[in-house]
């Protein structure tokens, strides 16, 4: 069912009604009145939909600015979370990499000092067996020294208690032996 407002003929035929009535009455006050109300109605009518159709698209543009908002601030939720997200991994990350270096640390220490003590333990091992050696060495030396002077001090020995004849028959000697000790 339609408005009376919407039918245009409507207002038409009332208005020629009013016209005519008032034609009957000649009172120029009513007249007036029956013309203000007119032109109050055709200037409400025009304004009504003037007023309605800005208030429908200022009803569109906040609905559309609110579902833009909610859009915006979902976005951000989920910007957020993953934000946080990455976060924790991070920090998860960063935990791990400090587990690591900690047991990679502990690991080179204890095979640094075990290299250290191996190497010690073979740096001892040398210089005991160079103190060894060494010893070794002075035993042979004093040995030497104690051989050549005994050997000069036997030879003088003989030089001076030793005759000729008796060199001979010592030489003689030796040169039969040392045939016996080659064979």
């Amino acid at each position: 069912m339609r408005k009376l407002a919407a039918i245009p003929e409507l207002w038409i035929a009332l208005v020629i009604v009013i016209v005519a009535m008032v034609a009957q009455l000649e009172n120029p006050e009513i007249l007036v009145t029956i013309a203000f109300v007119i032109f109050v109605i055709l200037v409400a009518r025009t304004a009504y939909k003037a007023i309605v159709q800005r208030l429908d698209a200022r009803a569109d543009k906040i609905k559309t600015e609110l579902d833009e908002a909610v859009r915006l601030r979902e976005e951000a939720q989920a910007l957020l979370a993953g934000y946080q997200r990455k976060q924790r991994d991070a920090a998860k990350e960063a935990e791990a990499i400090l587990v690591r270096a900690r047991v990679e640390a502990e690991q080179m220490a204890a095979q640094t000092e075990a290299d250290l003590k191996a190497t010690l333990e073979r740096r001892t091992r040398l210089a005991e067996a160079k103190i060894d050696q060494a010893e070794a060495d002075a035993m042979h030396a004093v040995r030497d020294a104690a051989v050549e002077v005994a050997a000069a001090a036997t030879r003088r020995l003989i030089a001076e208690s030793l005759d000729a004849q008796s060199a001979e028959a010592l030489v003689d000697q030796a040169i039969v032996d040392l045939g016996k000790k080659l064979h």
